[in-house]
């Protein structure tokens, strides 16, 4: 019985922990490629094509400093977003954390598809992204066969057939 209060709060950490990685691979699911394509489509604006040249150009560790810029870049903006909540201004900081996520994940998606090839030579990166991959497949192949899932495309495909009934 002392055993079982005691793993108690282990279960509910595990819990939480799984909810907030199953939420990250969704939202990596459905915000990664079209936020990638988008940011695609823009840099196929006259300067932007060099740059993304040089960046598909990277040797490995090169690859790895660009890639992990967004992330150092937007952190200063993030806790300025907790220090506008923590003011009060609850609103301006989530939005400015929802928009900071959106366009930080927009541009990394980006970046990982310009420096995957380089990326992937280095052998310690080609091992991690294999195990994400695996857990990621693994955490969405348990999502797809949930009610709520099933659910969520039903409604889903409800509104694009509303929506093109609508644009008729």
């Amino acid at each position: 019985m002392l055993r079982q209060i005691l793993l108690l709060p282990l279960r509910l950490l595990t819990g939480l922990g799984n909810g907030v990685l199953a939420l990250l691979i969704l939202f990596e699911e459905w915000g990664w490629e079209p936020l990638q394509q988008l940011v695609a489509r823009i840099s196929r604006w006259p300067g932007l094509r060099w740059i993304e040249a040089r960046v598909r150009a990277l040797p490995p560790w090169a690859a790895v400093a660009v890639f992990s810029l967004p992330t150092a870049m937007l952190l200063p903006i993030k806790l300025l977003a907790l220090w506008a909540v923590g003011r009060g201004h609850v609103l301006l900081g989530m939005l400015v954390i929802v928009v900071a996520k959106v366009v930080g994940t927009a541009v990394v998606a980006r970046l990982f598809a310009l420096t995957q090839p380089a990326l992937m030579r280095l052998r310690w990166f080609a091992v991690v992204y294999a195990h994400w991959m695996r857990l990621k497949h693994a955490v969405l192949e348990r999502a797809r066969a949930s009610w709520a899932w099933r659910v969520a495309r039903v409604v889903k495909r409800q509104w694009r057939q509303r929506w093109r009934r609508y644009r008729r």
